[in-house]
């Protein structure tokens, strides 16, 4: 029998209409391209199918894994980044990790995002296929993009910026994502603090360092780091595939994440879906 409830419930006719579902996860694969930073993902079968077989013929294959936490498509934790020794908050950056965790800013406290979702796709702004390595998204172009899809930042939302450069990830030499000499396309200080001045929860980019690299600079300097982890407490989510988004101009959308409840770990992978109303 179906309740009154049921029947007019906004969520459930939804559901029943259909929705689509966008992965904006890359897969986990050995040798992907990544920060060199971190430890790399690796995967193996210590038992294969037939190394133990049971008396009525069943078999089972187990895996193990090791990785960085800031591999793959991730979610940075505040107690990723400090300045000047301090954490989100003022906290002590030396204190907080005593223990060999972090406690008070770890990604276990980032609670499961359901949130309206923003995809501000700057090459369609600026009318290029993907922006340049080192090209640093400015303020200017964010504006310009919500105002040009019609889809305003507003506060609480999680903002996804496509620069483009995910269309490298899966390229043959496996350093074109890297960019260690092209440079990286990204924001920097400057578009941080207008996104912060828009009080959202979360920042994403399709690059592993959502910021602008310079060529040949790699990781020496991360502005836009500072100002959302350290200054504003925004998370930052890193190497999300965002093509399908655009290339379907899906601007708006629910964004759903959830965090591995990595007890005290300043990052974690995540597999974020973005789900719009089916046609």
């Amino acid at each position: 029998m179906t309740s009154t409830t049921d029947r007019t419930d906004p969520l459930l006719s939804v559901v029943r209409a259909g929705l689509r579902t966008y992965d904006l996860g890359r897969p986990l694969t050995i040798g992907m391209p990544q920060s060199p930073n971190h430890p790399p993902y690796w995967h193996s079968l210590p038992r294969r199918h037939g190394d133990m077989v049971r008396a009525d013929g069943g078999s089972a294959a187990n895996d193990f894994i090791s990785m960085g936490t800031h591999v793959g498509t991730h979610i940075d934790a505040l107690a990723h980044v400090s300045q000047d020794g301090k954490l989100f908050g003022g906290e002590d950056a030396f204190d907080a990790g005593c223990g060999g965790r972090y406690e008070h800013l770890g990604v276990h406290t980032i609670e499961p995002m359901l949130r309206r979702g923003v995809l501000l796709d700057v090459p369609a702004t600026l009318g290029v296929p993907r922006c340049e390595g080192g090209y640093e998204i400015t303020a200017a172009d964010l504006e310009q993009t919500a105002q040009a899809q019609g889809t305003p930042v507003e506060s609480g939302d999680v903002v996804l910026i496509r620069s483009g450069w995910g269309q490298h990830f899966d390229a043959a030499d496996g350093a074109s994502y890297v960019g260690k000499e092209t440079g990286v396309p990204g924001i920097g200080a400057e578009a941080a603090r207008w996104l912060a001045d828009r009080d959202i929860h979360a920042a994403g980019a399709d690059t592993i360092a959502f910021e602008c690299l310079r060529a040949g600079a790699g990781h020496s300097s991360l502005p836009a780091h500072r100002v959302l982890l350290v200054e504003t407490g925004i998370y930052i989510i890193e190497a999300m595939a965002l093509e399908e988004l655009a290339t379907d101009s899906v601007h708006e959308f629910t964004l759903v994440l959830v965090p591995l409840p990595l007890h005290g770990a300043t990052g974690s992978p995540v597999r974020p879906l973005a789900v719009v109303r089916r046609d």
